[in-house]
């Protein structure tokens, strides 16, 4: 049994960058790639995956979802020695994950881990790891750098247990934004509610996020994606055969569901119709329908910021004109999260990062509220590049 040196790392975002980091900083021989061609600080990246692959012993895929890690495995199938081994870390359907387990055979290893990016970062993950013996105890020193190993049966399982922890964790969030917002309802002081709740069930998800919730100016970074939490919500929905939920109203689509977890993990407690046309919004972006646009913003709102170099301001009608009714191609490793919302009366203002392929915007909303109803009456959003 010989224990491998090399390791390629397909995929770095946050999670991926993290475990490569790991890898390397504990003695690994590491090699990046990822499809946007974002390089990392901590690791030597490629921009071929060829390259990466027929250097390593272990190919550790770090993807978005099943059809990325299909696409990249019949990119790089050629160049992978026979007795290189594939180390899935990917949340994917227990269906794809036991096509992938088929495909590859028994060098195959299907790993989805549990934790946060701090857990990473210290090899404390949990990792549900399903394999042919050989090829596990071949990959052990591997996983244990990066965690501890359960063995469960079958790939199948191992993406379904992964598939309920994360749905477990967007209920958490989602019951977290609701205890919030009945506290604030009975006016009871912020500090004093965390408190109770961190020694409840809820107690470790208040503890990561208690600095952003007791300071309601913060602009808090989630410790996982929100668009990935929402395709996992999904997927769960379509393998056990039930609807997308979110808290109390039947989830239409994943991108209902998104808006309404990155509404609960990223700010403070609001009252829902503040949040209503940022949920649209959301939902604009995720299905290239203006509809959800029209609805989110009054007619008379504008649209400004720096396109190609040139100030822009668009009229409505003119925003719209640039969605053609069906997603990104890219859509799948796209996110967006809300970072904050400050009502003052009838006023409002919210932040949102977007992060769209290789760019990353912030975006700054002015909301008014009408006839009870909530609207964004203008939005300013800055480009990073």
């Amino acid at each position: 049994m010989t224990t491998p040196h090399t390791i390629a790392v397909l995929g770095l975002g946050r999670m991926g960058d993290a475990i490569a980091t790991r890898l390397d900083a504990q003695g690994w021989d590491v090699i990046g790639w990822t499809r946007s061609g974002r390089t990392s600080s901590a690791v030597k990246t490629t921009v071929d995956p060829n390259d990466a692959v027929a250097r390593a012993d272990l190919v550790l895929l770090a993807l978005f979802d099943g059809p990325a890690c299909r696409q990249v495995l019949d990119n790089v199938r050629d160049s992978l020695r026979t007795d290189t081994m594939v180390l899935n870390a990917s949340t994917i359907a227990p269906t794809e994950a036991s096509e992938l387990a088929r495909q590859i055979g028994q060098s195959y290893i299907h790993a989805p881990v549990l934790g946060s990016l701090p857990a990473a970062a210290t090899g404390a993950l949990q990792i549900l790891a399903a394999a042919d013996e050989n090829t596990l105890n071949r990959a052990r020193p591997v996983l244990e750098t990066l965690g501890t190993v359960l063995r469960v049966d079958d790939a199948s399982t191992a993406a379904s247990l992964k598939l309920i922890a994360n749905n477990s964790l967007a209920g958490a969030v989602l019951a977290l934004r609701d205890s919030l917002q009945q506290a604030d309802a009975l006016g009871l002081p912020r500090a004093q509610v965390l408190d109770v709740l961190e020694l409840g069930q809820l107690g470790r998800l208040v503890a990561r996020k208690r600095t952003f919730l007791t300071d309601q100016t913060a602009t808090g970074t989630s410790e996982f994606t929100i668009g990935a939490l929402a395709k996992d919500m999904a997927l769960l929905a379509v393998a056990s055969n039930t609807p997308l939920r979110s808290t109390t109203n039947l989830a239409d689509t994943p991108a209902d569901l998104e808006a309404d977890i990155a509404a609960a993990a990223t700010v403070p407690a609001v009252e829902d119709p503040v949040l209503k046309p940022l949920r649209a919004y959301v939902r604009g972006h995720a299905t290239g329908d203006p509809a959800y646009f029209r609805d989110a913003f009054l007619p008379t709102a504008h649209i400004e910021g720096i396109r190609d170099g040139a100030f822009v301001s668009w009229r409505l009608d003119d925003y719209c004109a640039l969605f053609r009714s069906q997603p990104a191609p890219d859509e799948p490793t796209r996110s967006r999260h809300v970072d904050t919302v400050d009502v003052h009366g009838t006023v409002a203002t919210a932040t949102m990062t977007l992060r769209h392929g290789a760019d990353t915007f912030t975006d700054i909303f002015l909301l008014v509220r009408t006839d009870d109803n909530w609207r964004i009456a203008n939005k300013a959003y800055h480009r990073h590049t």
